[in-house]
């Protein structure tokens, strides 16, 4: 990296290391964070491109692979001197990031939190699909990324009930940068199948997944909470992908049970 990560800290304990999804920035935390201050130290990084972590467009690679995510992470905690094992939670894309971080650094980790994600890797035509969507984004901006995935992030009821909720994800989703855009969705298509990994972890782990999630589906979620020995499975009421927006504090009490769980 050129330099480290901007992130935004509360509260104090153990390090608990809140990972955004796409194509937001590390604020999507901001209301779980705030109430798990009093358990955890939670540090929540803007992954680069994103929010205060920008990179100019004329110096931004075409791909950042979810391993570049996670190295940037690496690099971010050395320089904060975080040497403690940390609990990572990876929310959607962060989860595609959580995947490698747990490859390359699985003595970092004292658990893991894999909230509204997937384990398997694109499909072909899925792919395809985040390619033609990267090259709009380059020449459009935000717009149609946020065209074709609101829909999805958010359950039926808040999308026709709760304006304020879909106003605030379009928001966080409004700033992010072209080139950003582009380039995670390269990535995102190019990372691996990590289903492979589920078997043998040996991380404490919470799965984490809103009841009517249309993008990392209940029986999904379910799959690799299954798959994972020990793990323990939560479904959020009242929430699509969004779980961070859409019931936080559920979130929150989910995550400080696991937290507090850890010796």
């Amino acid at each position: 990296m050129l330099k480290p990560l901007q992130h935004r800290e509360f509260g104090s304990g153990r390090p608990l290391v809140l990972v955004h999804g796409f194509p937001f920035h590390g604020e999507q935390w901001d209301a779980v964070a705030r109430e798990l201050a009093s358990v955890a130290r939670c540090l929540v990084p803007d992954l680069r491109g994103f929010g205060r972590s920008a990179w100019p467009a004329q110096s931004a690679p075409d791909v950042w692979t979810m391993e570049q995510h996670a190295e940037d992470l690496a690099e971010w905690l050395d320089h904060l001197r975080v040497d403690e094992p940390l609990v990572l939670a990876g929310f959607s894309m962060g989860g595609y990031v959580a995947w490698p971080f747990l490859r390359a650094h699985r003595e970092r980790l004292r658990g893991l939190a894999l909230c509204n994600t997937r384990a398997i890797a694109d499909t072909t035509e899925g792919a395809a699909g985040r390619a033609k969507l990267a090259a709009r984004a380059l020449l459009e901006g935000a717009a149609p990324v946020i065209e074709g995935m609101l829909p999805k992030l958010l359950a039926p009821h808040t999308l026709a009930a709760r304006p304020e909720v879909v106003s605030a994800v379009r928001r966080l989703m409004e700033v992010a940068a072209p080139n950003a855009l582009a380039a995670a969705l390269h990535g995102m298509a190019r990372r691996p199948d990590s289903t492979p990994l589920l078997g043998s972890l040996d991380v404490p782990t919470l799965v984490v997944v809103g009841e009517h999630d249309a993008i990392s589906s209940v029986a999904e979620m379910r799959g690799i909470a299954t798959a994972i020995r020990g793990a323990r499975l939560v479904e959020i009421a009242n929430a699509g992908h969004m779980t961070t927006h859409e019931n936080p504090a559920a979130l929150a009490r989910a995550l400080r049970e696991f937290i507090t769980s850890l010796a």
